[in-house]
């Protein structure tokens, strides 16, 4: 086993509680998916969310998933003019056998604009 890091984000339609938790399950259960995980294999997330995303805190939603024993926290994203908007991030560090080129980025709506270069 080794520890990695994965990558993701999702633009959600809206600053409300259940946009956000919607966007944090949809874009957490994508990348347990696409990297064969449980939340067992997760040491930890870190989460960010643009300064217009303040409606709820998306390790809320996370715990909620089957995260309890997992340690999340959460940001606030650097305010770039012009940057994209309402869109979560996330970084779990996960135990794998996966390589590097194994692991599965996932961007999701809008936040696939974020990292073409490795989104799957």
């Amino acid at each position: 086993m080794s520890l990695r890091a994965i990558r993701g984000a999702i633009q959600v339609p809206a600053n409300t509680s259940a946009d956000i938790a919607a966007g944090v399950q949809e874009l957490i259960t994508a990348i347990l998916e696409a990297n064969h995980l449980s939340p067992s294999d997760v040491i930890s997330v870190f989460f960010t969310s643009t300064v217009d995303l303040n409606a709820a805190f998306p390790a809320a939603a996370c715990r909620e998933m089957g995260f309890g024993n997992v340690p999340l926290i959460g940001s606030v994203e650097v305010d770039v003019p012009g940057a994209l908007d309402k869109t979560i991030r996330a970084m779990l560090h996960v135990e794998t056998t996966a390589t590097p080129a194994e692991i599965a980025h996932i961007y999701l709506h809008g936040a696939a604009a974020l990292r073409r270069d490795i989104a799957q």
